[in-house]
């Protein structure tokens, strides 16, 4: 049943080796429950959509062939091109941000520390908590609870709730992201800096090294890989960000938090149902490039992905 080590390379597979490493068929049935999920829920699903994209299709009755005009037409819809915008910007900060704070969270619950147990379960309360409720709560606190704090310490721009100012709308999404995400990338950086030797920062104390030192030298080098790991993760999350901002904004004030999840869900309810699965392809294929564009960014440092 066990599978035989890989063979060095450039060593010779014999006939007898060859047979040797023929893997059982049982790990092929294993195999199969999961590829018939796969291909019936996913594959399957997202093929019928690439079709429907070449047709002009609303969802139901009749449909007729089109062509790329579906695809011409996104190219040339500044609605599209804003939603893109938009969902690009406030991933790539909102990773920053969620990795930034997960990291530095992390570090502080691997220290020495009283109450550790209980402070890393208060830490991971937001896994638990679906997205739209989230937005529903944090809604509150961002139109009532923070203007009433602003006004009372005189802070002008935060009088009027961010909720429905066109330039700062995104920042509460921006948190309320971070935040839902927060435990997710938490438990990853706890895991990796767990697996770190401690005989590392005793010897790099001995020989004088400062906190910084030792985190920049040390800690930041061995976490790398889990860094990857929660980037990757956390960009594929906020591309397809939808529960947060339908809670906390439903895409307003006007389109200004537009993502192209909304986009792409809201055409369906309005008869473009085509029009949008050609967004979801391009969609798709973006998703994917910036997954890989990641990875081969990362490719060799710290903990490897395959």
């Amino acid at each position: 049943m066990a599978v035989p080590p890989p063979l060095p390379r450039g060593a010779s597979v014999t006939p007898s080796a060859r047979r040797r490493r023929r893997v059982e068929p049982i790990y092929y049935w294993f195999l199969l429950p999961t590829l018939v999920l796969f291909t019936g829920l996913v594959l399957g699903p997202a093929l019928v959509g690439i079709f429907y994209s070449f047709t002009d299709y609303v969802g139901f009755g009749e449909w007729r062939f089109t062509g790329l005009t579906n695809y011409v037409a996104l190219f040339s819809d500044p609605a599209i091109w804003e939603s893109y915008k938009f969902t690009l910007g406030f991933a790539l900060v909102t990773v920053v941000l969620a990795q930034s704070v997960a990291l530095a969270l992390a570090i502080g619950l691997t220290s020495r520390v009283r109450f550790l147990t209980a402070l890393r379960g208060v830490f991971v309360i937001p896994m638990m908590i679906s997205g739209i409720v989230a937005a529903y709560v944090f809604s509150y606190l961002f139109a009532n609870t923070l203007p009433s704090m602003a006004t009372s310490l005189g802070i002008g721009p935060l009088e009027e709730s961010i909720l429905g100012n066109p330039s700062l709308a995104w920042v509460a999404i921006m948190i309320v992201s971070a935040w839902q995400t927060l435990p997710g990338a938490l438990l990853i950086y706890i895991a990796g800096l767990l697996a770190i030797p401690g005989e590392l920062y005793e010897a790099a104390a001995i020989d004088g090294a400062s906190a910084w030192r030792r985190f920049r030298s040390i800690t930041l080098p061995l976490v790398s890989g889990y860094v990857t790991i929660n980037t990757i993760l956390g960009v594929k999350g906020y591309l397809n960000a939808y529960d947060v901002i339908k809670g906390l904004t439903d895409g307003g004030p006007g389109t200004a938090t537009h993502s192209v999840a909304m986009k792409i869900f809201t055409g369906y309810t309005d008869g473009d149902y085509a029009y949008q699965m050609s967004n979801a392809t391009i969609f798709f294929v973006l998703t994917v490039a910036v997954s890989l564009l990641q990875l081969l960014a990362t490719r060799g440092r710290g903990l490897r992905l395959s």
